[in-house]
């Protein structure tokens, strides 16, 4: 069967170290967007895949832990039986996936290749081309440094930076106006958020929504005031909230201090990794997280800092998912 030959072929890719390329999608986006999916399961529900030794003390995943974890995560948070059901709930074979990940920190606080090359898997194993699925971040040399491959050739998933390739106009969001990466604009019809659990100076934490800074031109422009209510309102912009469908986040070895950069002294070993529907739950669960962590380790809170992360009930105010952690369900998986 041509899928399990390209469900092989992206395997051996992980174990490279890398994700094929092609130069053009396979299928271009229709005029008016695809199709709508499906409803997806209600918000506030997070699903959790935590394992002993998921993250091996070399710092490399265990692939046999990693995929059960970040499967059965990806089931619960789609409401099916399997990762592969879950991507055929989310998305269409005439979908152009782009898959956003935060490489900022490089190796070590990035989302890892072998989580990236899973989504891809299974995305493909559901019915996406496999050149309509893109693994994207601002540059290539995030990317490489975070131990992706830069290929601009053949027909697989492809990886790529944006490379200050923006739109030339400036697009108005809530308070604010950016050029937004043109592949987001002219070629994805659909998102998935996969960002890295991890402190951050100014807005307190960086789990998922503050990826988003990373699809517009100036995002040194909106970290005044904790980044709020900036963050918010750029993941209520149409390019992102009505084409995002899944988010994950690596949390194998979490960062609870001195982010956004890596700081090896504040990390620890969470041997988990997150999914959800629901991109607010999603951060009110990590930004939780952290506070636990800070007050095991004999740090301030975020709040006692003057860098509490305001932005998550911020975005729940804009009807982007659920921020109250009583009405959060985190389901272990």
């Amino acid at each position: 069967m041509a899928i399990d030959k390209e469900r092989r072929r992206v395997i051996q890719a992980l174990v490279a170290g890398a994700i094929g390329l092609a130069a053009k999608p396979a299928v271009a986006p229709k005029e008016g967007g695809p199709p709508t999916p499906p409803a997806p399961p209600a918000k506030g529900l997070v699903a959790r895949g935590r394992r002993e030794g998921l993250l091996t003390v070399e710092g490399v995943p265990d692939a046999a832990k990693l995929e059960d974890a970040l499967g059965k995560a990806v089931a619960r948070a789609t409401g099916e039986k399997g990762p592969v059901e879950g991507m055929r709930k989310l998305f269409r074979p005439s979908d152009v996936v782009g898959i956003k990940l935060n490489c900022i920190a490089g190796k070590g606080l990035s989302p890892d290749p072998k989580l990236a090359g899973l989504l891809a898997q299974w995305l493909v194993a559901a019915g996406v081309p496999a050149r309509n699925v893109v693994l994207w971040e601002r540059t290539d040399r995030e990317l490489s440094k975070a131990g992706y491959t830069i290929e601009r050739g053949g027909s697989g998933v492809r990886c790529f930076g944006t490379n200050d390739d923006y739109e030339k106009t400036p697009r108005e969001w809530g308070p604010s106006a950016s050029c937004f990466a043109r592949v987001l604009v002219e070629e994805f019809t659909a998102l998935i958020n996969v960002g890295v659990l991890k402190d951050h100076g100014l807005s307190g934490v960086s789990v998922s929504l503050k990826n988003w800074y990373g699809a517009i031109h100036n995002p040194n422009k909106h970290h005044d005031d904790g980044c709020n209510p900036y963050i918010a309102h750029l993941a209520a912009s149409p390019l992102i909230r009505d084409k995002v469908r899944l988010t994950v986040i690596d949390a194998m070895a979490p960062q609870c201090h001195g982010g956004p950069g890596r700081q090896p002294r504040w990390s620890w070993p969470y041997n988990a990794v997150l999914a959800s529907t629901d991109p607010v739950a999603i951060d009110a669960v990590g930004a939780s997280l952290i506070e636990a962590r800070r007050k095991e380790v004999g740090l301030d809170s975020l709040a006692k800092e003057k860098r509490e992360p305001r932005y998550i009930a911020t975005a729940a105010n804009l009807g982007l998912g659920e921020a109250d952690l009583a009405r959060i369900r985190v389901e272990d998986v």
